[in-house]
């Protein structure tokens, strides 16, 4: 009988641990130190996100659901860019360049599309293997959100005004 008692005490304890730990946002991890090599040439690094509510949206022009999901991206980032929110396309490294060049051309994205030409960045935020993941990214460099397969686009609409709103 005491084997059973400390079983369900240590299972309360754990439930109310791992509780708090999401309750507390103790759960939120710094987004790692990239460098992204934008279509233009430029580079950009995580550093650079700082200050700005992003959306760093890995895809291939070989996904369905990539390419299906992009016009609520497009929408997304035209809905929040001038409230302080950005977006970053990441490109997978087995996705030709002159693939996304004319996906970005063709199809007018109007933000920052990058190039992951090692997966080296891929590599970096979690060995990403599937497409589209989506991270969100808050204000201070912290991913706050992450999705595999096409976000709930409203609930995420929701995540962004509220992470704008902080300070």
């Amino acid at each position: 009988m005491g084997i059973k008692h400390w079983a369900v005490g240590a299972a309360l304890v754990a439930f109310v641990g791992v509780g708090a730990w999401v309750y507390l946002d103790a759960g939120r991890s710094v987004a790692p130190e990239s460098t992204f090599v934008l279509l233009d040439g430029s580079r950009q690094t995580t550093a650079d996100l700082r200050g700005k509510v992003t959306l760093v949206n890995f895809w291939a022009t070989s996904c369905t659901t990539c390419v299906a999901e992009m016009p609520e991206i497009i929408a997304t980032h035209n809905k929040f860019h001038t409230k302080g929110f950005d977006t970053l396309a990441v490109a997978m490294s087995y996705d030709p360049p002159s693939y996304v060049v004319n996906f970005a051309e063709s199809r007018k994205l109007p933000f920052k599309v990058a190039l992951d030409n090692t997966g080296a960045v891929a590599k970096a935020w979690g060995d990403v293997r599937l497409t589209p993941s989506t991270f969100i990214v808050n204000k201070r460099g912290e991913i706050v959100k992450s999705y595999v397969g096409a976000p709930d686009f409203p609930e995420l609409h929701r995540l962004i005004e509220k992470l704008l709103a902080e300070t």
